[in-house]
């Protein structure tokens, strides 16, 4: 099977809704599970980049000890402060009652940014899918690494779900070495996609799209100034926005991976082929999905 280059035309065939009022509640809710003690920038790279791609409402669950420093540098999300580990984790057992109430009512739900657990962080992930059978989800870092384990419980939830792994988590994933991934990731792409029926995000210097049905699309754009910490984090975002307006989780994927890739490029020219930031890439997005709309 041949696959389809990723490019603006291509997303003009996935239009994006637009809104027909000005209510905030017709654009979606999205809810961002993530952060830690160590690494709580994750979470909140994901929530920015969540409501520049267009999210109606954004909530932040995270770790107790950042919650209000996560509100202040985040205003315009609701953040709540879950029970916490010695570590500085999310203490799972605790958490599970208040996330169940947090989700509730939300459209799209990123677990994974930041979270340090890989086996509990899967088993909430597949815990939220079993009780919101109406929302969409995506998937990343510690959420993606322990799935193999629930693949039967995953494959109910088809079509509603992205995963976003990187060559390392790929490999816990599949049980094979990042070497093996590295040098076939489509693949391990396409492995994934059969094992879990969701829409897998294959990062990488090529990024590859394959969704359950084996459909592949390839992204050679970006440039390596993407591969910088926290730039996972905002792709994963921009792709809960999108769920949260009701885009399929396939068009969330094409789109989310453009706009990332787009937003790379454009900073690559302003400030220089690597140094800029994570941060920054959400600011390129609207401008962007505005051009690649017209």
């Amino acid at each position: 099977m041949t696959h389809e280059t990723l490019s603006a035309a291509l997303l003009r065939q996935h239009p994006l809704p637009m809104p027909d009022e000005g209510s905030k509640d017709e654009r979606g809710s999205a809810l961002v599970l993530g952060g830690s003690a160590s690494v709580p920038g994750a979470a909140l790279l994901a929530g920015v980049a969540a409501l520049r791609a267009g999210a109606g409402k954004l909530k932040i669950a995270t770790v107790g000890s950042v919650a209000a420093g996560m509100g202040l540098a985040m205003p315009e999300a609701m953040v709540i402060g879950l029970p916490e580990t010695p570590e500085g984790g999310v203490d799972w057992p605790r958490a599970s009652e208040r996330l169940r109430k947090v989700a509730k009512g939300c459209d799209a739900l990123l677990v994974g940014p930041g979270l340090m657990e890989d086996g509990p962080t899967a088993a909430l992930a597949v815990e939220l899918l079993g009780v919101l059978p109406s929302a969409s989800f995506i998937l990343d870092a510690a959420a993606v690494c322990g799935l193999a384990a629930h693949a039967s419980a995953v494959r109910r939830h088809k079509g509603q779900l992205v995963i976003t792994p990187h060559a390392g988590e790929m490999a816990q994933l599949l049980d094979r070495s990042r070497e093996a991934v590295e040098a076939d990731p489509l693949a391990a792409a396409l492995a994934a996609a059969d094992l879990l029926q969701a829409v897998v995000v294959m990062k990488g210097a090529r990024t590859w799209i394959v969704d359950p049905q084996g459909t592949r699309w390839l992204y050679e754009g970006g440039g390596v100034g993407l591969a910088t910490s926290g730039s996972g984090d905002a792709l994963a975002g921009i792709v809960v926005g999108l769920l949260a307006r009701g885009v399929t989780p396939v068009a969330a994927a094409l789109w989310g991976v453009f706009l990332h890739g787009e937003a790379g490029k454009r900073l690559a020219a302003a400030v220089g082929p690597v140094g800029f930031l994570a941060r920054e890439l959400s600011g390129e997005v609207p401008g962007l999905m505005r051009e690649t709309a017209a």
